[in-house]
């Protein structure tokens, strides 16, 4: 289910549409309706907009799946065909159906999101947010501060460390439950999940942005992504094919599909690869990497840690499947 619409979203988000008159939503005209669903005032500024071309969807009911209103019936039409002997995988028919849905549907970004806990909880607007899902494997977070000053003299080599960052050099104001997130930092791996950056996670005695402990304030939201192979396309569209769904996981504003946002290459190497282009469905900024900001503490006013692309049981390269067809 997810290749064909990842497939989707990346051959028509460059022609993204632009006729609707209510923000640059990056999405094909066949995902509009389901934008309409979940940010209903997206749906009502296009009935009062003269030039929007897609007001029959307005009142259309559909839904992605991982939505907490969502009921399966109006959910993303795809359902696979499992004509096998579902004994020795699950208990019934219809489990394996369920399976599925969890393991390579909708149902892993609803996974995502009902394991999403509080890491660093704000008080305030200007205070720092955390919150991550199991095991760390997809953190967002505001206000907070990365410190890149350890990367002098470390050279242009920096890639599938686990040593980025030091104790103290990233963190933020606000209640920090230190423990919990302890507890979930046992994948101890650079593309398994954010535990080796986020283990460092301090509380610092100061917010960082209106204080002034940023040499750089970034205020568009900003993806930090740590690659698998990029000479490769199988290893590389692990990538693009979770930062897909991170969006998903992410999607709580009517802009989650714009490209007016940052990424962050978690490496020295400067980015390049045959397959490139395809980050152009994702954002129109220029690509960043860590020498962008060596030696400098950077302040992050939202900043995305994406699901990565050799998560334990994670999307594309370590899923596990039910027997099934398409």
């Amino acid at each position: 289910m997810w290749l064909p619409l990842f497939s989707l979203y990346i051959l028509i988000s460059l022609n993204s549409i632009t006729s609707i008159g209510i923000g640059d939503l990056n999405v094909p005209p066949e995902h509009v309706t389901y934008v309409f669903n979940a940010f209903p005032s997206v749906a009502d500024a296009c009935l009062s907009d003269p030039q929007c071309s897609y007001k029959e969807l307005a009142e259309s009911k559909r839904c992605w799946g991982y939505e907490h209103n969502c009921n399966r019936d109006i959910s993303y039409p795809v359902r696979p065909v499992c004509p096998g002997d579902h004994r020795g995988w699950v208990k019934t028919k219809e489990a394996q159906y369920d399976t599925f849905y969890t393991q390579a549907d909708f149902g892993y970004v609803k996974e995502q999101i009902d394991d999403l806990m509080v890491m660093c909880e704000a008080t305030y607007p200007d205070d720092t947010s955390l919150e991550c899902s199991k095991y760390l494997r997809f953190c967002r977070g505001r206000n907070m501060m990365l410190n890149f000053t350890g990367l002098i003299g470390r050279g242009d080599n920096l890639r599938y460390k686990i040593d980025i960052l030091g104790p103290g050099q990233i963190g933020g104001f606000c209640n920090f439950y230190s423990e919990r997130l302890k507890k979930e930092a046992d994948h101890m791996s650079a593309l398994q999940s954010w535990a080796p950056e986020l283990i460092h996670f301090v509380k610092t005695p100061q917010r960082p942005i209106p204080d002034g402990m940023c040499d750089i304030v970034i205020k568009k939201p900003t993806y930090i992504m740590k690659l698998d192979a990029t000479v490769n396309m199988y290893h590389h569209f692990c990538d693009f094919f979770n930062l897909y769904a991170s969006l998903h996981v992410n999607s709580t504003h009517p802009s989650t599909f714009s490209k007016d946002n940052h990424i962050l290459v978690w490496e020295t190497f400067t980015y390049e690869s045959a397959f490139k282009e395809t980050f152009k469905a994702f954002t129109d900024n220029p690509i960043w990497d860590l020498k962008t900001f060596r030696g400098k503490v950077v302040c992050f006013k939202n900043v995305v840690l994406p699901l990565l692309p050799r998560m334990i049981f994670g999307l594309f390269y370590n899923t596990p499947l039910v027997r099934f067809l398409l």
